[in-house]
């Protein structure tokens, strides 16, 4: 068995058995881990005290083909070939599946900071599916190539003011010109995470009457297009990636750069937020990993009252009780991910995206605990920004930044629901 302090490694990387890692997960693993360290786990703490990724940094990334496993498997073999990217370190792009996503994920945020890593991955991994999945081909080779090689940069934009996880009440106005070739765009999008430096945005507007039906998906262009004005939001986290209120003010568009077709906006905003809430999942669930453990090292080595803290019931009661949140849930996202990977897309689709909004909302709650966890037996130092608690102080601000975006968790948990009801209700209709 590995000498790893209890709780910072997931039990397959331990020495347990599993049925869901083969040796092209290891060896991919290994990979993630060497490459992933030396460009990005080393620095992260640094990078997030500056409030910067460093320049070069996506194109270090981008060059060795590391930022590609941000999208959802199988990868889009056809193009990734036709642009030259025929392997991401040890693996072929056509053998890359959910597994190897998730090892990706995981080892992206094993720094236990997210700001970093959502400099780099959270544009390319949301605002891309939609193009591939549902825009025309000539907007895809229009676009893709650049994006897949990291000559461009993308992100997603759903949110607004009035409009978080209420996706159906987006304002953002996009209405045809006169001489139908543009759509002109009108509006505000807020808290969109790599907004600042990227070329375009998968965008939900606004096409038609009220409610879901009226919504559609644009790429806008964003860096140098007139009418958009960028600027950085403050948030108490994740200070390096990016978070972005853009302003949209008669911003013409190419009809063209519509993906998919009017009216089919929150049909493909959905199917998009089962890989991004799967994908929280994962990482969230890994950062409260690097709490605990952290927790757990500094309790072997502090002493109080004459001995280690470990030695105290009230300590280990709170290592078990959220260490058993941990493992439970992970083993719980494992089980999705191997899921995703064995069931069509239309198949994942009906029957996990309430799961997959349940796991979202379970990984904040369980960062949640985790966090608080460390941050109490931290005492003052997982209080203090610098010093031995400084990665638990700064954990415990990123909590929120788990629980909020990507649906709000209270929105989750009713949503799991709703769709497992609804679920229910025709598998009963069905076999009247």
């Amino acid at each position: 068995m590995a000498d790893h302090i209890p709780f910072s490694e997931a039990p397959w990387l331990s020495g347990s058995p599993s049925p869901y890692y083969n040796d092209s997960h290891k060896e991919w693993q290994r990979y993630c881990r060497d490459f992933i360290t030396e460009n990005l786990t080393k620095h992260a703490m640094q990078w997030e005290n500056e409030g910067a990724v460093p320049e070069g940094t996506y194109e270090k990334f981008s060059a060795a083909n590391m930022l590609i496993p941000n999208l959802p498997a199988p990868l889009p073999v056809e193009y990734l070939k036709k642009v030259g990217i025929h392997q991401i370190g040890p693996v072929k792009v056509e053998a890359f599946d959910s597994c190897h996503g998730s090892i990706y994920v995981s080892e992206i945020i094993r720094s236990g900071l997210n700001g970093p890593a959502s400099s780099l991955c959270t544009g390319l991994a949301y605002g891309t599916p939609p193009l591939l999945k549902f825009a025309s081909k000539e907007l895809q080779e229009r676009v893709v190539p650049d994006i897949l090689l990291g000559k461009k940069r993308i992100c997603i934009a759903i949110s607004e003011v009035e409009a978080g996880s209420d996706v159906a009440n987006i304002q953002t106005t996009a209405k045809k010109s006169e001489c139908g070739r543009f759509y002109i765009v009108n509006g505000v999008k807020k808290w969109i995470t790599n907004g600042l430096w990227s070329d375009f945005a998968s965008m939900c507007v606004r096409t038609g009457g009220p409610g879901a039906g009226g919504l559609s998906v644009l790429l806008v262009p964003l860096k140098g297009q007139k009418g958009v004005s960028m600027r950085r939001i403050p948030v108490s986290g994740q200070k390096c990636a990016g978070t972005t209120f853009i302003e949209l003010d008669d911003v013409r568009v190419p009809v063209e750069n519509l993906i998919g077709r009017e009216g089919e906006g929150m049909k493909q905003i959905m199917t998009n937020f089962n890989h991004e809430r799967l994908t929280i999942a994962v990482k969230v669930t890994t950062q409260a990993r690097v709490a605990l453990s952290t927790a757990f090292g500094y309790c072997m080595k502090r002493e109080a009252f004459g001995a280690p803290l470990i030695n105290q019931p009230v300590v280990r009661h709170r290592l078990a009780k959220a260490g058993a949140l941990l493992e439970s849930q992970w083993s719980w996202v494992e089980s999705f991910v191997y899921q995703m990977g064995r069931l069509s897309e239309e198949e994942a689709d009906a029957r996990l995206g309430g799961l997959t909004a349940l796991a979202k909302a379970q990984a904040g709650i369980v960062l949640n605990e985790c966090s608080q966890c460390a941050q109490l037996l931290f005492g003052g130092n997982g209080y203090t920004q610098t010093g031995q608690g400084e990665l638990i102080e700064k954990i415990s601000r990123e909590v929120a930044g788990a629980r909020i975006p990507g649906g709000s968790e209270d929105v989750m948990l009713d949503l799991s629901v709703r769709q497992l009801y609804k679920n229910y209700q025709r598998s009963v209709k069905a076999n009247l």
